[in-house]
């Protein structure tokens, strides 16, 4: 059988074969514990503090700066709830967005019942946040202020410089989730002013499994996990090697070829984009414009069922909806509904996302299907 068309790297990225060469002696032979004073630790030692120098240097910020989490749901549980704990004797105040992935949402949810009180600030309808709207929700007792960097749906890129600046101005604290964003646009922690950075990894042609948290020195977040003290104690346990290089690897090459694989992502997505909306009418596009990842494009096919269309190019498309319709009920993401876009429209929403592996014939013959799909459902109401 013809394998469908990967349009959902959003959702997860296969793993480059320059990050499985870097794995494989990790699996095969190199099975010491990094801990471990005797040779079989050596190498495995020497590759972790490799791999962090590599993530270090996709990330703009000194070795010890990078801790190695399970991926980017722990890395933003840690930035979150280590720094909110750490720094509640001087406020319980965090400051969000609507907007904001559930590894995030849930946390803020989550600390809530320590106590800790949350703003969720409101985005605009092109899931742009506001740094003067961030600025207002900031009250004397506020802590942390934590806002993605890149938007997983719909793409908007926020404006984390500005916001960040905010937050030092104030001595608050300031966390962005760039799972999204890195190797898809540059992601440097000093240009961007955070003092805390969410890395995943299957995001970034890595495993699933692995990913990393940037803090800045001198910051100190709650231990994560207790035990023998790895990872500075703050996430205690014996290391993931084979994942960590692999990460290592895999923010080696996002490096490497950022500007290249931008420009590869977004032909592909406006090759895909423009295919559509010059063949269908009643198509419009989810999110900013022009401040948006290049590789991510979530179009509101109107009054469609978005779980209708996936089910009509499911064997030919990989892809994910913005919105799940049963019977009379139509449950929309929240990333929509915090943008308020309209029910007709966004029930009908599709994301597609291009990656490194994408092709020009492949995206035709997305829009050949989507086309048919779209028009088969319109004649069938």
């Amino acid at each position: 059988m013809i394998q469908p068309i990967y349009l959902d790297y959003n959702g997860t990225t296969p793993h480059d074969p320059e990050v499985v060469a870097a794995m494989r002696p990790f699996l095969e032979t190199e099975f010491g514990n990094p801990s471990s004073s005797h040779l079989y630790g050596i190498k495995p030692k020497q590759a972790v503090e490799a791999a962090r120098r590599q993530v270090a240097g996709l990330l703009g910020c000194a070795p010890q700066e990078v801790l190695f989490t399970s991926g980017g749901t722990e890395s933003n549980n840690h930035a979150i709830k280590g720094m909110a704990r750490a720094l509640k004797a001087k406020g319980r105040h965090i400051v969000t967005s609507a907007f904001e992935h559930p590894a995030v949402l849930e946390v803020c949810q989550a600390l809530e019942s320590e106590g800790f009180e949350t703003t969720r600030v409101a985005v605009d309808g092109e899931g742009m946040l506001d740094p003067a709207a961030v600025a207002q929700a900031i009250r004397p007792d506020t802590i942390l202020i934590s806002i993605m960097h890149a938007n997983n749906e719909v793409g908007t890129i926020q404006p984390i410089a500005e916001i960040a600046a905010l937050a030092k101005a104030r001595g608050i604290a300031m966390h962005t989730d760039a799972a999204q964003s890195l190797g898809k646009i540059p992601v440097d922690v000093n240009t961007l002013g955070v003092d805390l950075l969410s890395v995943a990894g299957h995001k970034l042609y890595a495993p699933k499994g692995i990913g990393a948290l940037y803090v800045r020195q001198g910051l100190r977040p709650e231990k994560f996990c207790h035990g023998a003290g790895q990872e500075k104690g703050w996430r205690a346990g014996t290391e993931n090697v084979l994942e960590i290089v692999g990460l290592g690897k895999a923010c080696e090459i996002a490096g490497r070829d950022l500007a290249a694989n931008a420009a590869h992502f977004q032909a592909m997505r406006d090759r895909l984009h423009q295919g559509l909306v010059s063949r269908l009418a009643d198509v419009r596009l989810n999110g900013h414009p022009e401040r948006r990842l290049p590789n991510t494009v979530s179009l509101a096919f109107k009054d469609l069922e978005a779980n209708r269309l996936l089910e009509e190019i499911g064997l030919a498309i990989a892809a994910s909806a913005g919105a799940a319709c049963h019977a009379d009920t139509v449950t929309l993401s929240h990333v929509l509904q915090a943008m308020a876009v309209p029910v007709a429209w966004a029930k009908g929403t599709l994301r597609f996302s291009t990656g490194r592996y994408t092709t020009a014939p492949e995206i035709d013959r997305a829009v050949a299907v989507v086309v048919q799909a779209a028009e088969h459902l319109r004649q069938s109401e």
